[in-house]
This record gives C-alpha cells, sequence and structure tokens, in this order.
C-alpha cells in the first residue's frame, strides 16, 4: 500500500464512521484553498454524492419510496424540502415531528441530509407557505406589476414577511441544534429558486421610490459602480435592484439560522442562458444567476455559495454554466441536475472541476416525473447510469474529496458533437474520446470493425486527478483516455504503469496492472468505471 497526496488517514478513519454515530461532532463547514473548495463533515473532506426527492416527497409516507432508489444509485446524501407551511401550520405553534422521522430515517439507513427550505420561495412561488401567510395579502404583501395590480409572488421588501419566514427559519435551526448533534444534516438551503418571473421588480410606490436612489454603498464598492440603479445597470436595472433587496431578505434569514447553528448555506439558482444578456422579463429576476453573482456576493454574506440548477441539454451550455459557478470565490455544487440518462455523463465534467456534491432530481419511486426536464421513468437504464460514476466514487468519496482540495482536476463529459476533449496537466497531454472499442483504432482500414453500439449515446465521460508531476488518478465510463506528452513536452515520455486498485482507509492499494491489450490502445473504460493510477515517465 501507498500513500497518495497527503491523505490524513487518521481523519478519514473517524469520517469513516457511519450517520448512525450518536455522538456530537464537528459542525461541518466549508474550507477553501488556493481558488479550491472541501466541505467538511466529521473532520474531513466530504463529496457529496447525492439525489434530490421530488417536491412532494417531504412526508413520512413517502420516505419508505426514497431510500431504495437512494441506496439504488449508491447516493450517500439525501436533498429534501422542509416546508414553511409543513412545521408552522398555525402561526407561533410548530410541529417537526416529519424532521425528526426524517433524521431517525436517515440515519438508519447511513444517509446524510440536506434540508431544502421551502418558505417564501419555491421556484419563485409562495407555495409552500403557510396558509395564514398566502391568505394575508395586507401583511405580507405580492409584488406589484408595472400596471399596479398584484403579482404572484411575496414581495422582498417587506419586512413583515421576512421576519416571519425568519422566525419559522430560527425554529427549524434551533430543532437540529437540539436534535441532530451528529449532524446527520451537513447544509442548508434557505428558500428554492428564488425571485419572479415576467416581472423584474417590485413596482408598488414604496419598492419604486427605493429604486429611485442610489445603489446601496456596499454593492458600489463591490463593483465599482455608482448613481441610481438605471444608472449603474443600464436595461437590467430593474433585475439588479431586484436581487439586491432579494439577497438581502435571504441573508436576514441565513445569518439568523446560522446564529442557532452555523452549518453552510447554498442558494440555487433557476438559470438565464448561459451566453446571453437575459430578459429581464423572462427570468427568474432576483435569483443567483451567473451574471448577478457579484451582487449576491455582496448582499447575501452570510450565504456560502451559490449554485446551478441544470436541466439545460446541450452539453456546450452545461460547460459554460459549470465554468462560470466555479470561481474561487464560490464553490461549484450542482444541487439539481435532470434525472434522464443524458445528465448523468455531466457528473465527470463536474468533479474534474472540483464540485463538492452532484444531485439528479427527482430521486424516489413515488410515481412522478418531470419530463421533458428529466426522465420519462426510473427505469434500470436511467438508475444505472448514477450509479455507475457513484459506485465507484462511493468506494473513495473521503480520499477524491481531499485530493481534489490539494490537487489539480479535470473533467470531461461526452460534448454532443462527439468531439474529443484534451486538457494539458503539467508535462503531459490528456485526450478523453468516444465511441471507442477496447481493442484497435477507428482509422484502420485491414481490421473492420462495426461501430460502438454506446458510440451515438449521450453518455460518457472522464475525471482526472493530477496526484504528483507524474502520476495520476483517473475513472470514468464509456472513454477512451490516452496520455501523451504536452507540445514542446519531454520526447521520451510515456506511460510507465496503469494499476487498477482502490483506497482502504486513505492508502491505495494495487489490486493489478494494466498493460498488453488493456493499454495499447489508450484506456478504456467502458461498461465499469474502475480506479486507475497511471504513472508516466521519460526514459534515458
Amino acid at each position: 500500500m501507498t500513500r497518495i497526496g497527503t491523505i490524513a488517514a487518521g481523519a478519514l478513519l473517524v469520517a469513516a464512521s457511519p450517520a448512525v454515530a450518536q455522538t456530537a461532532t464537528p459542525v461541518p463547514h466549508l474550507e477553501h484553498r488556493n481558488g479550491r473548495h472541501a466541505l467538511i463533515v466529521d473532520g474531513a473532506p466530504f463529496l457529496m454524492l447525492a439525489g434530490q426527492v421530488n417536491n412532494s416527497s417531504n412526508y413520512a409516507v413517502a420516505l419508505p419510496q426514497v431510500w431504495p432508489v437512494l441506496d439504488r444509485i449508491h447516493a450517500n446524501t439525501v436533498e429534501i424540502p422542509v416546508a414553511w407551511q409543513q412545521i408552522e401550520p398555525r402561526e407561533g405553534q410548530f410541529d417537526f415531528g416529519f424532521v425528526q422521522t426524517l433524521l431517525d430515517q436517515a440515519r438508519t439507513h447511513d444517509k446524510r441530509v440536506v434540508l431544502l427550505w421551502f418558505g417564501t420561495w419555491k421556484n419563485t412561488s409562495p407555495g409552500y407557505t403557510p396558509d395564514w401567510v398566502k391568505l394575508d395579502n395586507r401583511r405580507f404583501p405580492r409584488m406589484k406589476d408595472r400596471s399596479g395590480k398584484d403579482h404572484d409572488v411575496l414581495t422582498p421588501m417587506a419586512k413583515a414577511t421576512m421576519e416571519a419566514d425568519r422566525r419559522a427559519f430560527v425554529a427549524l435551526m434551533t430543532y437540529l441544534r437540539d436534535h441532530d448533534p451528529q449532524n446527520t444534516v451537513i447544509m442548508v438551503q434557505p428558500e428554492n429558486e428564488v425571485g419572479s418571473y415576467r416581472n423584474p421588480r417590485d413596482y408598488s410606490a414604496a419598492a419604486t421610490g427605493e429604486f429611485a436612489r442610489p445603489i446601496p454603498a456596499a454593492l458600489a464598492r463591490k463593483l465599482g459602480k455608482s448613481g441610481t440603479w438605471t444608472q449603474a445597470f443600464g436595461a437590467q436595472a430593474d433585475r439588479a435592484f431586484n436581487t439586491w433587496y432579494t439577497a438581502r431578505f435571504v441573508d436576514a434569514i441565513a445569518a439568523a439560522g446560522k446564529a442557532v447553528k452555523p452549518l453552510p448555506m447554498y442558494v440555487n439558482a433557476a438559470l438565464a442562458g448561459p451566453s446571453n444578456v437575459p430578459d429581464p422579463n423572462g427570468v427568474a429576476s432576483g435569483g443567483p444567476q451567473q451574471d448577478m453573482l457579484d451582487i449576491w456576493k455582496a448582499a447575501a454574506p452570510s450565504i456560502d455559495f451559490a449554485a446551478p440548477d441544470l436541466y439545460d441539454k446541450a452539453s456546450k451550455n452545461v460547460d459554460l454554466y459549470l465554468d462560470a459557478y466555479r470561481r474561487p470565490d464560490n464553490a461549484l455544487m450542482v444541487p439539481e441536475i435532470g434525472n434522464a440518462r443524458s445528465f448523468a455523463r455531466y457528473f465527470y465534467a463536474a468533479i474534474g472541476r472540483g464540485a463538492i456534491g452532484f444531485s439528479p432530481f427527482g430521486m424516489d419511486d413515488t410515481g412522478y416525473f418531470n419530463f421533458p426536464l428529466g426522465a420519462t421513468a426510473l427505469d434500470a437504464a436511467t438508475l444505472d447510469a448514477f450509479a455507475k460514476p457513484y459506485g465507484v466514487f462511493a468506494g473513495m468519496q473521503r480520499e477524491w474529496a481531499l485530493i481534489a482540495f490539494e490537487h489539480p482536476t479535470w473533467g470531461a463529459a461526452k460534448p454532443d458533437d462527439d468531439a474529443p476533449a484534451t486538457t494539458i496537466m503539467g508535462e503531459w497531454s490528456i485526450t478523453a474520446s468516444w465511441g471507442e472499442w477496447q481493442f484497435g483504432l477507428k482509422s484502420w482500414s485491414w481490421l473492420k470493425s462495426d461501430p460502438a453500439p454506446w458510440g451515438k449515446e449521450p453518455i460518457g465521460g472522464v475525471a482526472v486527478a493530477q496526484l504528483s508531476p507524474d502520476e495520476f488518478l483517473l475513472t470514468g465510463d464509456h472513454v477512451r483516455v490516452t496520455f501523451g506528452t504536452r507540445p514542446g513536452g519531454p520526447a521520451s515520455g510515456l506511460v510507465v504503469k496503469v494499476e487498477e486498485g482502490h483506497f482502504d482507509q486513505g492508502r491505495w492499494v494495487m489490486e493489478r496492472l494494466w498493460n498488453g491489450d488493456q493499454t495499447d490502445y489508450g484506456i478504456n473504460l467502458i461498461d465499469r468505471p474502475t480506479i486507475l493510477k497511471v504513472t508516466m515517465g521519460r526514459y534515458r
């Protein structure tokens, strides 16, 4: 057995304890170093292999349909809603029965939990607010549209709404503090896809008065802008204004919750296009889309990061979104992605960019499917597409999380045009190609073969970590990975050895060497992801 990187075996041994342990553990938190990020759970980096349940699966009766699906895909975490209407059906009277049932069952099934707080916003709607909020438009006013009529979204300008939401959220965090000392819940999402569609901001008289004022000083310092909202943001002024006040609302809730129990907290984005200038009337105005992240950073310092909900089927767009949210000041996580088979390949692209977690949406057997955003059904092929990469990472999720925090990583998903993906890591080039059999080359004319049956399917990906100048850890599926020297690199470079193996308490254990047919035509990982360690070298 050999040491990989600087993994602390002692820390990993502590972290390996299952979630059923009843003793108090350190509160999870995020760490940042050299532009990389790590989610620390039980004192060590943790890679969140998650599944998010359907919206209405946040009741005890649905939980038996949740755990088997998560087990089937090798998930270690469940993302699940807790609704304001659920815990405070009458003002000031709280019911945490479901929360306790969830904690108990998650510990039994050895799953960590990310709680999704469905409060003032859920996909911009107030549908998860209590009846006493929905029906009192004087105390909890809706936004006004340009004509002065009520829009369906609650305004972020209303102090009473924020205070009521905050009281309920604090009650939830207090319950977690008092009933979850082992930190089964590792992270919280305050609100869900905030903002408003078809109405860029509140056009009430009070809001319009604020809109005419100069932008807040903190925002002016952050962005180097000045003047009124219109002077500072032009055509996006209404949207920028709504973003600031929405972010301030959410920050007040998160800050109060963290004062009780300082779990990591993030916000998720209903996305605009990845490269166009958004139409303020067509996007969820107020949300943390990629072009509004700096406003969120200035307005909501209690939010640890913003994350993209990915339902765009175009591979080039997914790459653009992942790159936009991977920032030195913003940990990358994919809290929602479509659960259709074609989306599973993006796990590799996210993990290769240092993502701390990944979660397909709708991963339960309650009979609801959000097609065309996701799958028409969770059949075996669909579940296998997620189970394969999750399965291999489940065996090294602690090790990979630490390696990715300390070392460069790269990942690629098969693109829609089947083009090879290439990167340079140190002296070496790494190329991922698609639709190859394990033996031979497509260019051969003397030995014909039928096209690989998976060649035209939207599946395949690879993730690579550079352990040292000449050592790499990799895995993937439906991919051929070829190592070579970078342009201008060592002329005598070659693959010295390819080890198949696994981790045992932070140490690499080699099981067998790949050679001959297994490496003559690149490293081919098809239907079964395998953990490989590749050593490059130079001869003299």
